[in-house]
């Protein structure tokens, strides 16, 4: 009976994840139409941000209990994810348009702070309060960037978007945001037991339910986004949520505490940099992540998981 009961639990998270995406996404991009903000920008911020906010709880939640060391494993295997999972599950069901601006701009951003955070890491083991100062000032200029994007490529919105009251538009957000990041802890938490009751092992349960479990929000509002023709959205989501990772969990948790990184950190963060450049390398010709580049971030993630089981 109580196995059947977290069987009910998991579709209800699944339920819960894929109607809390739809109306995010709706809301996300009813908001910047409405406004004549680039959809590209709502991604990179609203999107992004919300559906971060798994990770950002985790961390800064850990740190104030003064348990600052799950902060790196959780974003860098988060990042990792979303880049080489997300994106690829996502390309794979649907070709992604990739705005000139992400290729010239965002995803090489995304791949300078994820240098600085290897390079912080390695000076000291640890992630100090200085360098958390200096991750937050990256972030601002990232704000800022985004401002000026935002004004400079302001849209006219269109007849039915001008229609729809603000108020609507926003609680369709707040909503979704609350039903993806309720919906991936009921999923998680029920897939959990599942997989305890069939004995399998807590360290198989970490490395993929529980990892996969936090970027579900990512994974859900970018296939939705997708598939809605929303691609500004999906791909700003994932380069906004790894940008917001590292600049806003990581530096918000070393303002708070020291935040500890170990050395095996390096060799995944590494990893997590060279899946950013395996993204830049495959839509920097025609500016599309198509079937073919999903694929790709798929296998590589296979053969990083298998490196991890090996490690174990």
């Amino acid at each position: 009976m109580s196995i059947l009961l977290q069987f009910l639990l998991l579709i209800l998270g699944f339920v819960m994840l894929v109607k809390g995406a739809d109306w995010f996404v709706d809301g996300a991009a009813g908001i910047a139409e409405k406004f004549g903000i680039p959809q590209l920008v709502i991604g990179l911020t609203i999107v992004a941000m919300g559906t971060s906010a798994p990770e950002a709880a985790v961390s800064i939640t850990a740190a104030l209990k003064g348990n600052a060391d799950i902060t790196v494993g959780n974003v860098v295997g988060s990042n990792l994810l979303n880049v080489l999972v997300i994106l690829g599950v996502t390309s794979v069901i649907v070709a992604i348009a990739v705005a000139d601006s992400t290729v010239k701009y965002e995803i090489p951003y995304m791949l300078f702070v994820s240098v600085l955070l290897l390079v912080f890491g390695m000076t000291g083991n640890v992630i100090s309060f200085v360098e958390g100062v200096i991750l937050w000032i990256a972030f601002i200029v990232y704000l800022v960037y985004l401002f000026m994007m935002a004004k400079n490529n302001k849209e006219e919105a269109p007849e039915d978007e001008k229609k729809k009251p603000i108020w609507l538009l926003i609680l369709l957000v707040i909503i979704g945001v609350v039903l993806i990041v309720k919906g991936s802890d009921v999923a998680v938490g029920a897939a959990t037991k599942i997989a305890l009751a069939a004995h399998l092992s807590e360290r198989f349960i970490g490395l993929t339910i529980v990892a996969l479990g936090t970027s579900l929000p990512e994974l859900v509002t970018s296939v939705t986004a997708a598939k809605k023709g929303k691609a500004d959205i999906a791909i700003g989501n994932i380069v906004g949520s790894n940008m917001f990772n590292i600049l806003f969990v990581v530096g918000t948790t070393a303002l708070i505490t020291p935040v500890p990184f170990a050395a095996n950190f390096i060799i995944d963060t590494v990893i997590a940099i060279a899946a950013g450049v395996l993204l830049y390398v495959c839509v920097f010709k025609n500016h599309k992540l198509g079937r073919a580049g999903g694929l790709t971030m798929l296998v590589g993630y296979a053969g990083y998981f298998a490196y991890l089981m090996m490690m174990k």
